[in-house]
């Protein structure tokens, strides 16, 4: 009786035409492989230094997903890896270049990588790349200068780089997703030092974006106003450029932090004298009131009681405002501390007599 079982011959070809060309499911083409243990950031840095381009684009992508470790970010700090992102900032594939700013922006998400890209004076390497055709990689550039002015000393290192300049020019010209991060950046930079915006015009490029039809880019271009405005050279620019009107006019925009950052930078400018009369010819009394009769939304309220108060400080404004001392007084009675501190202070205002 002959055997029917198959020869190992037909056995071995069945298994090598079952096998698969495909990789393994978990396995990333796009990444480097990682080394074990304290050998995975050397290999990745003197990947980063390899001649060939596939090679440090893999070790960029590897380390997107490493460094979102801070032990990582001060490991990578150790084995010289700022230096080596220093010079692929200047890489001639728009990859490589995207790419590294997006580490150098992940590093910056930590107070040790914060700290790092000013002791190795990345900061202007990282702006250079705002005028970079690559749009990822001009986009990922202005994050990371973003998160670096989040603290005073990285606002600084901003200033001091005379960043601020090209930051205003950027927001004629770039896309409305980096208008919105270079609002912020200024924001930041501006608590420290609000000349270097003041110089390069930065008054009027926000008044122009008071009118922009996206609600983040207004409640931003509002707030950047109140922050120029601190300084008396702010607040007179304000007033000369007709800032004015235009905030007077937000105050009745349909989101409700557009009303309140306008509300606060009409209390800014009209602390001066010439600010007041202003605000007051405009129609911001007006304006005003209907807001805090209408609106219940705290921040708006709280920005609104404090551009009143100002205002009552003029007779004319005081004559007007007279009217929602009542609404005050029950705000003092019933609102949070900080509410009824604010309300408090605008009723003596408005009440005093000379």
């Amino acid at each position: 009786r002959a055997s029917t079982a198959p020869s190992f011959k037909q056995w071995y070809q069945r298994r090598v035409r079952g096998i698969t060309t495909a990789l393994p499911p978990n396995i990333d083409i796009t990444k480097a492989d990682l080394a074990y243990g304290e050998h995975m950031l050397p290999k990745l840095n003197r990947q980063l230094q390899d001649e060939a381009l596939i090679t440090r684009q893999r070790a960029l992508n590897a380390l997107c997903d490493v460094l979102h470790n801070p032990e990582h970010v001060s490991a990578a700090l150790k084995v010289g890896m700022a230096n080596s992102l220093k010079r692929l900032l200047c890489d001639a594939d728009g990859t490589v270049r995207w790419k590294a700013t997006e580490v150098l922006f992940i590093c910056s998400n930590h107070a040790i990588g914060r700290d790092s890209i000013l002791q190795f004076e990345l900061i202007e390497p990282i702006s250079a790349l705002f005028d970079d055709t690559h749009d990822d990689a001009r986009l990922m550039s202005h994050r990371a200068v973003e998160s670096v002015s989040h603290t005073v000393n990285g606002a600084q290192g901003i200033v001091n780089a005379n960043l601020i300049g090209k930051l205003v020019e950027k927001l004629k010209t770039e896309t409305d997703e980096i208008k919105e991060i270079v609002l912020d950046t200024l924001h930041y930079c501006m608590k420290v030092d609000s000349e270097q915006a003041l110089g390069a015009g930065a008054i009027d490029v926000f008044t122009t974006m008071l009118h922009h039809g996206t609600w983040e880019i207004r409640g931003k271009a509002a707030r950047d106003i109140m922050d120029i405005t601190f300084p008396l050279e702010g607040k007179q620019a304000a007033v000369k450029v007709k800032c004015i009107p235009v905030l007077v006019t937000l105050l009745a925009d349909r989101n409700f932090q557009v009303r309140a950052q306008a509300a606060g930078a009409l209390m800014s400018i009209a602390i001066t004298t010439e600010g007041k009369k202003e605000s007051i010819k405009e129609g911001a009394v007006e304006a005003l009131m209907k807001l805090l009769a209408e609106d219940e939304m705290s921040d708006v309220r709280l920005n609104v009681i404090k551009a009143i108060t100002m205002l009552a400080e003029d007779p004319e404004g005081r004559q007007k405002l007279t009217e929602i001392v009542p609404i005050l007084e029950e705000i003092t009675n019933t609102g949070g501390p900080m509410m009824k501190k604010v309300a408090s202070t605008a009723v003596k205002v408005i009440t005093w007599k000379p």
